[in-house]
């Protein structure tokens, strides 16, 4: 069974950093992607990374935030700096693994003082 597994949430106060992490049951050909939804709101597309290494940002997070992935440990990060209290959200992970497509459940991001 294929999945994804986020880790690495928390309570955290504005200014502060996080490190998420995206491990998953196979390799990763393709683009792996993190997600946020906030109560309320739609989800939101924060980053995304190629298999060599491309990166891509939402507006909001560009400068702040740091997406990496490890492909021989089938690992993804999101390093989130300067955390901001509308950073507050699931985070969850995303790719096509062997054709399916893959979620994580998601990992809780609560960023308030």
């Amino acid at each position: 069974q294929v999945q994804l597994v986020e880790s690495g949430g928390g309570l955290v106060q504005p200014g502060g950093s996080l490190r998420l992490s995206c491990v998953a049951s196979e390799r990763i050909f393709t683009i792996l992607y993190w997600y946020r939804q906030a109560p309320g709101k739609q989800r939101e597309l924060v980053a995304s990374i190629t298999r060599g290494g491309t990166t891509n940002y939402a507006d909001s997070v560009k400068g702040r935030f740091t997406i990496s992935r490890d492909n021989a440990k089938n690992t993804a990060y999101l390093q989130m700096n300067s955390l901001k209290p509308e950073d507050t959200a699931v985070y969850s992970c995303n790719a096509l693994i062997l054709g399916y497509d893959t979620w994580g459940r998601g990992t809780q991001v609560t960023v308030s003082s």
